[in-house]
């Protein structure tokens, strides 16, 4: 399947290279030019395969990442080049079988040089939003504030606020000192507790030696909790034997004890305040369809008494949609990352659109349900595309109140 994919993008990739080449021999008689253009076509292919066949187990690394923009990018400027060239040919298709032929004439018109001129134009729209998502939109965090009310809420943590964080995916990273400025910005908001609802790397726990010093220094009164998402696992890597990817899970475990972090496997933890408490319950990943359901929410939750005020930590959204509202679990508030928001869309206010809407019914932002609230936390980092556009890295803020 992976392989038939593969060829039809490819496919793609060089009809469209085909129809802007078109284009270009429109404006342009240089040779050179030309040259250049299928050389670089050529490059983009060649490196892309080069880093996709000497991967290893490390998949998603960065220069991978970069691989891959290298190709959407050169596919959307063809895109949009070709679109008012298509356009045209199909005009002139239509005026040639209406037209009289006459002597010496040429049947179908040829292509005009404005409309080669206005495909390059609007390909360069695209162009310079991708560069902007690559070197500035995947580091402009964003810091989402919510007011949550619920009658139950112990008294003691009435003005209780969590911030929350996901899919940080260590493996992209390539800026250091952005990186730093985030973690400074979750710090400054100085709430009573940090939350992270996993993706903590790619693949590779070796991927967090880099950041580890520096995500240790997250810090709130009450603690940094964390739970592990679907990538956490060592799934989508290569291993030479089974006990190599348990040791790679275990050392994960071990960088987020070291980080001063308390991961959450199946387990509930109680916040503890003027003799009030709320429990924290953490789930390993679950989500739907083909992805990871390593999560037992009944498990996590033994002890814990129907009466307490819940938090749950689920990486996943869906399983929210499709454990926490049919079990009706009594759970005020359920905390999950994995869309990104596909990391590009359009979220302005009063209308909101992404491509992971057509995929996850809960994609980004907080919902309600009856009672119950899920967050949708958009991710700290990113993944597979190197950069984002319009749905931003985010940081959420959350304050409980007792109403």
């Amino acid at each position: 399947m992976i392989y038939i994919i593969l060829i039809s993008i490819f496919t793609l990739y060089f009809l469209l290279s085909f129809y802007a080449s078109r284009s270009l021999k429109t404006l342009v008689a240089a040779r050179w030019i030309h040259w250049t253009f299928w050389g670089i076509a050529v490059a983009i292919v060649l490196n892309l395969l080069y880093h996709w066949f000497n991967r290893g187990k490390t998949v998603w690394s960065a220069p991978q990442q970069y691989a891959v923009a290298g190709l959407l990018t050169w596919l959307i400027i063809c895109l949009f080049v070709s679109l008012p060239l298509l356009i045209e040919d199909i005009t002139r298709l239509i005026r040639a079988f209406f037209s009289k032929k006459k002597q010496n004439a040429p049947r179908i018109p040829s292509r005009r040089k404005f409309i080669s001129m206005l495909g390059w134009g609007l390909a360069a729209i695209p162009f310079a939003s991708i560069l902007y998502a690559i070197f500035k939109g995947k580091y402009n965090y964003k810091v989402w504030k919510y007011t949550l009310y619920f009658p139950d809420l112990p008294k003691a943590f009435d003005g209780y606020r969590i911030t929350q964080i996901s899919d940080i995916h260590c493996g992209s990273f390539d800026n250091y000192e952005k990186i730093r400025y985030g973690v400074e910005l979750i710090n400054a908001q100085k709430s009573d507790v940090i939350l992270f609802t996993g993706d903590l790397v790619n693949n590779l726990a070796e991927e967090v030696h880099v950041w580890k010093s520096l995500f240790a220094t997250l810090h709130a009164p009450d603690g940094v909790f964390s739970i592990m998402g679907n990538h956490d696992y060592g799934d989508y890597s290569s291993w030479e034997s089974v006990e190599a990817k348990r040791k790679n899970l275990e050392h994960l475990f071990d960088l987020q004890k070291e980080m001063g972090w308390d991961l959450l496997l199946n387990e509930h933890r109680y916040l503890e305040r003027n003799g009030e408490k709320i429990a924290l319950i953490g789930v390993e990943n679950w989500g739907r369809g083909r992805f990871s359901k390593y999560g037992d929410l009944n498990k996590a939750m033994e002890g814990v008494n129907e009466e307490d005020f819940k938090i749950l930590m689920s990486h996943d959204p869906t399983h929210f949609q499709e454990i926490v509202l049919p079990e009706r679990k009594n759970i005020a508030l359920t905390l999950s990352g994995h869309t990104h928001g596909m990391q590009c869309g359009i979220e302005i206010p009063q209308w909101r659109w992404s491509p992971s809407q057509y995929i996850y019914k809960y994609w980004g932002g907080m919902y309600k349900e009856g009672a119950q609230y899920l967050n949708v936390n958009r991710g700290f980092g990113y993944h597979a595309f190197p950069g984002r556009l319009g749905v931003w890295p985010e940081i959420t803020v959350i304050e409980l109140k007792r109403g």
